[in-house]
């Protein structure tokens, strides 16, 4: 089977700012790509070039087998491509259950009652069903990362691209966003998960790849990727002694 997403030969320069020189990998159908690297590595930027916020400056990105580098946001989320955001964008004046919907209403074309039906569906899936009625400003910052998931779900996509969900978490908080990604794996989504917290790329990931100085450096299963002499220079800045 062909990888659901291909990544060639991806750069943007901002100027003479080469954020990202060039950078190759593919995801499976099924699969969770765990995504780390240093600040500045440019693995947001990755991630906005992916869903159409950021035009590369050369390579190319195809999705299902089709060439999407110069497609829109729009059209991405059309074709299946899901997103959230490191800082939760949630319509703070809606309810939990309303934002998912909006995000079924907008991102795939529902009909309110069809968003509605697949809103209650979401919030079951991601843990927030008790809290359906509440308002998202009142909600705590777990279940704004969990409610920032469902929006992304909402859609209906195909792939999910996940930027630091983990971010500023509890490590019992970061246990709960692991089990929905979990569930999310179980139902037969593709997910890119960028995060800088270990145990969510030890524990949530298929594989792991370290981009660094605009490059893909590295890429394995997690547990050897996070143990490579690459990931200790580059990502966690430890020196290996030799003696």
């Amino acid at each position: 089977m062909a990888p659901i997403l291909t990544v060639e030969d991806l750069g943007i320069s901002f100027g003479s700012n080469h954020v990202l020189k060039s950078v190759n990998y593919t995801l499976e159908e099924n699969e969770i790509l765990g995504v780390i690297g240093p600040n500045g590595a440019g693995k947001t930027v990755m991630l906005n070039i992916l869903t159409g916020m950021l035009k590369p400056t050369k390579g190319k990105v195809s999705f299902n087998g089709e060439d999407i580098t110069g497609k829109s946001v729009n059209e991405r989320v059309r074709l299946g491509i899901g997103r959230t955001f490191q800082i939760p964008r949630a319509f703070e004046k809606m309810t939990a259950y309303e934002n998912v919907m909006t995000g079924g209403v907008f991102g795939d074309g529902l009909s309110e009652r069809q968003a509605g039906d697949r809103a209650v569906e979401i919030l079951e899936m991601i843990g927030l069903s008790e809290k359906s009625m509440a308002f998202a400003g009142k909600l705590s910052l777990l279940d704004r990362k969990r409610l920032e998931i469902g929006v992304a779900l909402a859609s209906g996509p195909k792939l999910l691209l996940f930027d630091e969900v983990a971010g500023g978490l509890t490590e019992s908080e970061v246990s709960d966003i692991l089990a929905i990604v979990q569930r999310i794996k179980a139902e037969g989504y593709s997910v890119i998960w960028i995060e800088h917290v270990i145990q969510t790329m030890l524990k949530g990931t298929d594989r792991v790849l370290l981009l660094a100085d605009g490059r893909d450096i590295l890429a394995g299963l997690p547990a050897e990727v996070m143990a490579s002499e690459e990931v200790e220079r580059i990502y966690l800045g430890v020196k290996k002694s030799h003696g």
